[in-house]
């Protein structure tokens, strides 16, 4: 089931709020959360179900002993070391078999191939288990936070698979930490309150409109152009790449804003994952902006651990490219993901560097027109189906292809308008947590306006962009 659909706004949605609120507070509440989070989660596919739980029950029970190795104290160090070393592991080994074999074995025939060795492995085609990677990390995160004692233990197992479970996020994020939600969910004094609700319906509002009156409708104009990538020109190469710099922050913000707002209605504080990224000035600040979950835990459970920024220069360097580097095959088994997170190390790492050596520009515009550009960069190896492709279009970009290229006059005008629009939109104007809804008559047409013309734009709902991940 997708957010952006009829049955989930019209009738999911309602009937799970509805049903939240009446059942009784506590484990009945809670049993109910689970259930309803299963069925959003197994209408997609069933096949996956026992997955999610198994690494739920991975994930639960290492928590659960590495909390009683530790008031155990004694000799019990190295025991607690393993039991995390095997459940990362165990989690990992999950994500690796399902998301990365086909990757590596078609990475293996081609290198057999190069060097004319042997037949080509056995292939398997694997359907992706919807959410591994957001549930797995999240996974991951809870038995190292409970390791290193920053956060208590789930109280039980019903808690935590609430948490792991939750249908507002399941699919394509935000990372959720358990120390985000975990103690609002073992609240006992959580109430209905209107407020709630208007607020909800506020975030899961302006959601829906960025995804299905901005990057639906850009989609098709970024698709054809990326498809046609060997006749692009320089118009139309920049079209592409801004085009879709624009299409994937209104989706994925579009989604998390979504994931917040129905947070919000069943009473959970979900923590913000986008600030205005294009705004940012250098490459560090973008990451503080941009899928701020996913870059906090890279920071905490990765770069940090490698050693952070506290030794030399060269090391620092050194840990933002392994940090990116993964960052960027966590996001997928391509090529292209793996040279799109070296590319952000790099950014990163020059930045640094510069920084060190006072050469970074003096002027804010100029910082916020580099880093905007390099973003942009980035983004077509992100979305691009091939290096080849990636390496068409920003020859494109370069002017090395014409200016105008092949079939840019049916899709300019349109689009055009579009990235002119979304330019001024994310530069100038104010993102969702900037903004505090008010409960006022005017207010309420507004925004029931903009819920009408997203429905009536949601002809065919489109999976949100991040949902492959």
């Amino acid at each position: 089931m997708l957010l952006n659909s009829y049955t989930f706004l019209l009738i999911f949605l309602p009937v799970v709020v509805v049903l939240y609120w009446v059942i009784p507070r506590g484990y009945p509440r809670l049993l109910f959360l689970i259930a309803a989070s299963l069925l959003f989660y197994g209408l997609w596919d069933w096949r996956y179900v026992p997955l999610l739980l198994a690494t739920t029950l991975v994930d639960w029970t290492a928590g659960h002993y590495l909390a009683k190795s530790e008031a155990a104290g004694g000799g019990a160090g190295r025991r607690r070391k393993l039991l995390l070393t095997a459940a990362v592991a165990i989690n990992l080994a999950f994500l690796g078999y399902f998301k990365y074999r086909g990757f590596f074995v078609d990475s293996l025939d081609g290198v057999f191939r190069l060097i004319g060795a042997g037949e080509p492995l056995p292939a398997l085609k694997l359907l992706l288990p919807i959410g591994i990677s957001f549930y797995t990390f999240a996974g991951i995160s809870y038995a190292v936070d409970v390791y290193r004692g920053t956060i208590k233990p789930a109280k039980s197992v019903i808690h935590y698979l609430a948490w792991v479970t939750l249908f507002p996020y399941i699919l394509a994020g935000p990372i959720i930490r358990y120390g985000h939600v975990g103690v609002q969910l073992e609240r006992a004094q959580q109430r209905f309150r209107w407020a709630l609700i208007g607020t909800g319906l506020f975030f899961l509002v302006m959601g829906f409109a960025k995804k299905m009156l901005v990057a639906d409708m850009m989609a098709p104009y970024v698709n054809e152009l990326f498809s046609h990538h060997a006749h692009l020109g320089l118009l139309s190469g920049w079209a592409a790449a801004l085009g879709y710099t624009l299409q994937l922050y209104f989706d994925f913000s579009g989604y998390s804003d979504m994931a917040v707002g129905v947070a919000i209605m069943i009473g959970l504080r979900f923590p913000q994952n986008f600030d205005s990224p294009y705004k940012a000035v250098n490459p560090s600040d973008f990451w503080r902006r941009w899928h701020m979950t996913l870059s906090g835990w890279l920071r905490d459970y990765l770069f940090i651990p490698l050693g952070g920024s506290r030794g030399t220069t060269l090391l620092t360097v050194r840990n933002l490219l392994i940090t990116f580097l993964l960052g960027g095959l966590w996001h997928g088994p391509a090529w292209t993901f793996v040279f799109w997170g070296l590319l952000w190390g790099t950014y990163q790492s020059v930045h640094v560097v510069a920084k060190k050596y006072g050469l970074t520009p003096k002027w804010v515009w100029l910082n916020r027109i580099l880093t905007f550009i390099a973003a942009t960069v980035a983004w077509v190896f992100f979305r691009a189906s091939s290096m080849r492709a990636a390496a068409d279009v920003l020859a494109a970009m370069a002017g090395l292809r014409g200016v105008s290229g092949e079939g840019i006059l049916r899709v300019a005008p349109l689009l055009a308008a579009f990235i002119v629009g979304g330019l001024l939109w994310v530069n100038l104007l104010p993102n969702t947590w900037e903004i505090t809804p008010r409960p006022k008559l005017r207010y309420a047409l507004l925004l029931g306006i903009v819920l009408a013309a997203s429905l009536l734009a949601l002809s065919k709902p489109s999976p949100f962009l991040y949902v492959q991940f």
